[in-house]
């Protein structure tokens, strides 16, 4: 498998032999506002083409509708005929935007030999979640392939831990910038983090969703210190950059 950060959430991921695109955010450095007052947002440019980015997708997974996982570019430039997996709820508003093959992911599904289930997540706890909105993660699994459990824009809470324990992932990428909403953390932050990769010690942590949002209170250098004073070296939790590929090869 092949997993290549592009900025913030957006990965491409090569498995089986097909292509997929998950949570596309694809403007330019400072096209949207801030959101704390310290810079416009995204922070950072795409590190390549938009056409690079979509070559070869095939399959299209959004796990909700705000702007950094799904903007406005993304919705206007991406095929409309492309597939399109979502979470339930956002059907009828993606359809909207012209696109034609949307499938909520309820509980799974199977597409080309890939299984992907459904996976609970939080976008913070308390009120805050009211104010985020509901947000899924999901499960992949493919014969021959590590298995791979995206955690997405989530805290760490009892079911993501419950699904870590359960399902034993080859591979568990999570959101790790410690975004902050009302001072709320909204998803995983460094500590939250490192507390994944010792709960899993058979996968590799992939660490992404920072560096490109002005609400972030962690850097992948604040990571990295945190896991190696935890004793959580490179080989365990991944700290891509943006235009990163990790291939990961079923143990």
């Amino acid at each position: 498998m092949k997993i290549r950060l592009f900025r913030n959430a957006a990965l491409k991921i090569e498995v089986a032999g097909r292509t997929l695109l998950v949570d596309p955010d694809l403007g330019a450095k400072h096209s949207r506002p801030s959101f704390t007052g310290r810079s416009p947002n995204p922070m950072v440019d795409l590190p390549a083409s938009v056409d690079d980015i979509l070559d070869g997708v095939e399959l299209l997974i959004v796990s909700h509708l705000h702007a950094d996982h799904f903007d406005t570019v993304a919705q206007a430039v991406i095929p409309k005929d492309l597939p399109l997996i979502c979470q339930p709820g956002d059907e009828d508003k993606i359809r909207g935007f012209g696109f034609k093959d949307v499938t909520p992911l309820t509980s799974e599904l199977t597409w080309n030999g890939i299984r992907l289930t459904r996976r609970d997540g939080s976008h913070g706890l308390g009120p805050v979640v009211e104010k985020m909105g509901q947000v899924i993660g999901f499960s992949l699994e493919a014969a021959g392939e590590p298995s791979l459990y995206w955690a997405g824009d989530t805290v760490l809470y009892p079911p993501v831990v419950e699904t870590i324990a359960r399902t034993r992932p080859d591979i568990i990428v999570t959101h790790s910038c410690g975004a902050r909403w009302d001072g709320e953390l909204i998803v995983m932050d460094d500590s939250q983090t490192v507390e994944v990769a010792r709960s899993a010690p058979q996968a590799k942590v992939i660490a992404v969703h920072m560096e490109a949002l002005d609400h972030a209170t962690v850097d992948r250098a604040t990571l990295r210190r945190t896991a190696d004073a935890a004793g959580i070296g490179p080989e365990r939790l991944l700290v891509p950059a943006d235009g990163e590929t990790v291939r990961v090869d079923k143990g």
